[in-house]
């Protein structure tokens, strides 16, 4: 049995039918329609992925996504948004949200995003510490975000699943140079050609979070015209 999906969407036709093509393809769903339910759900029972429209009754998507995230749940959020609103698009990102798809939206297109979220390449075996300054990552095991511990002079820091993914990707390609083209393919599953802000979006919130000068990077670094490149620091 495939994993278990939360749907918030208060659009009937849509959230059947979602469930019908989410069924077929495997997927345990349960689903909710208004905002208040879904925080509820979402921080009751496990969930390997939460579906969530931004127009909802009761609490808006992206109150909920943030109360999901400060309730400190690292369960992967993908958004449903309106076309026209690009704003949204990017608050939702800021606020913890891994992906966003836009109405009216291909169903391959959504199976896509969902399986590229769910995907979780496995971490070496065995305790990793990286020191950076006063950033401190940890990582344990055959495990994904929710086994990596990052702090910041001991101060806890937390990291949604798409920023653990894109740091993790970093690290493991510590000091080369790393084009957007590349981070969308490996980190996110996007095809070659896709235009979008994702990557800038959520290198931005991890400057914000590990650099001491989020507006003058030291750890993640733009190479004008290329792309980033992380400077790696020390492993034991």
């Amino acid at each position: 049995m495939k994993e278990n999906i939360l749907l918030v969407e208060d659009e009937e036709a849509l959230c059947m039918a979602l469930s019908d093509r989410l069924h077929k393809e495997g997927y345990q769903v349960d689903f909710v329609t208004d905002g208040h339910k879904g925080f509820e759900k979402a921080t009751s029972l496990p969930f390997d992925l939460i579906i969530l429209d931004i127009m909802l009754p009761g609490r808006n998507g992206l109150d909920l996504c943030r109360d999901i995230r400060t309730a400190g749940l690292g369960t992967p959020v993908l958004l449903l948004t309106a076309r026209s609103e690009t704003v949204d698009k990017i608050i939702g990102l800021k606020l913890g949200a891994d992906d966003y798809v836009t109405k009216p939206f291909d169903m391959q297109e959504l199976m896509a995003r969902i399986e590229a979220l769910l995907r979780r390449a496995p971490i070496r075996t065995g305790q990793v510490v990286r020191q950076f300054g006063p950033i401190r990552i940890e990582t344990r095991g055959m495990s994904d975000h929710r086994d990596v511990k990052v702090t910041r002079g001991g101060e806890p820091i937390y990291l949604s699943a798409r920023e653990f993914e894109l740091l993790r990707y970093f690290m493991e390609h510590a000091g080369m140079v790393l084009s957007r083209e590349e981070l969308l393919r490996a980190v996110w599953g996007y095809e070659a050609g896709t235009f979008t802000r994702t990557v800038d979006v959520h290198v931005a919130s991890l400057r914000q979070k590990l650099e001491k000068d989020p507006k003058r990077p030291e750890l993640i670094v733009t190479v004008h015209k290329s792309g980033y490149r992380f400077v790696g620091g020390a492993e034991y």
